[in-house]
């Protein structure tokens, strides 16, 4: 009986969504058709366009965010989109828009067999919270790295992020139990070395799509893995020795988009840059000015072809 009224329900939300966004007729109107009130088209409507069925897109030459995100693609050649906030808007707030953007925008990009790595933290488990349902047939969702520290399992955390993105997309989920750093380089190697660490390893390099945030101790929203107990002051000093301005899935990197010679990623157990760059679809999310230092490094480094920001972040990063 549930399955008959979901089914019935998805019926009468695509049947509204056709009349109202192809056939040009009014709410009144379709209420009559479907012998319904107003305010249930109103639900139909809504319905459809937060379960997939309807994806709309808002294309204009004009607006600064399309000129931006002009601007963008041809200083650094990625496709950007550039999502309108007022600068006056609160930091959270503004992660929230930039994110719900892009639980939009990527849904399209999901598709059936596909491997799909997704990095955890601040930013994705924003946009893990809005993501729009899309049922894919025999694709997989892979942990890019680690999460466990000295304080936490990380299990909890990251695994509810990876559970949004597999329950919406049908997809199976592949976690990655391992620290986000480990103490001794040597024991990274050798777990490395282990036939169940290579089977989510192997996954990662044959990844089809991308999704990740740009980590960064100045956010004004703290990035998980600077604030989350995941790195000793003695591991920040060596950070600062080392130049970095950003990571990416708790792989660090320079402004110039270097990260070799970097101590702490010996340790990390996040997929190394190339690994990442082999992906045929990257995209990453950002929000706020705080990170513009980062994301120039991740561009910098080519780890990006799709970039979703904020209007004040794409300023900042157009004038640097």
């Amino acid at each position: 009986m549930a399955e008959a009224t979901t089914s019935e329900k998805t019926h009468d939300a695509l049947r509204a969504a056709h009349l109202y966004y192809m056939q040009d007729l009014t709410m009144e109107a379709i209420a009559s058709e479907l012998n319904t009130s107003r305010s249930s088209v109103s639900r139909l409507l809504k319905a459809a366009r937060e379960t997939g069925l309807v994806e709309i897109q808002i294309k204009s030459p004009l607006d600064q965010a399309t000129r931006s995100a002009a601007a963008l693609h041809d200083r650094f050649g990625v496709v950007a989109h550039v999502v309108p906030v007022p600068d006056q808007i609160s930091d959270i707030d503004r992660l929230e828009r930039v994110a719900l953007s892009a639980a939009r925008t990527i849904t399209p990009y999901v598709d059936s067999n596909m491997v799909v790595g997704v990095a955890w933290g601040a930013t994705l488990s924003a946009v893990s919270r809005s993501l729009v349902p899309r049922a894919t047939h025999n694709s997989v969702v892979v942990q890019l790295n680690g999460a466990a520290n000295t304080r936490t399992t990380g299990i909890e955390y990251a695994s509810e992020i990876l559970r949004r993105f597999g329950a919406a997309y049908s997809a199976a989920v592949q976690q990655f139990p391992v620290p986000a750093f480990f103490d001794d380089p040597a024991t990274k190697r050798a777990l490395w070395r282990e036939s169940s660490t290579k089977r989510v390893l192997e996954l990662q390099a044959s990844m089809d799509l991308v999704v990740f945030g740009v980590g960064s101790r100045d956010a004004r929203v703290p990035s998980h893995v600077w604030s989350g107990g995941y790195l000793e002051k003695s591991d920040q000093l060596s950070l600062d020795r080392d130049g970095v301005v950003g990571d990416v899935a708790t792989v660090f990197y320079r402004e110039d988009g270097s990260s070799a010679d970097i101590a702490m990623n010996a340790r990390g157990t996040g997929p190394d840059l190339e690994t990442i760059r082999r992906a045929p679809r990257r995209v990453c999310i950002v929000a706020g000015e705080a990170k513009v230092a980062g994301v120039r490094g991740a561009l910098a480094a080519g780890l990006a072809t799709d970039l979703i920001l904020d209007e004040g972040t794409a300023r900042a990063l157009l004038a640097s």
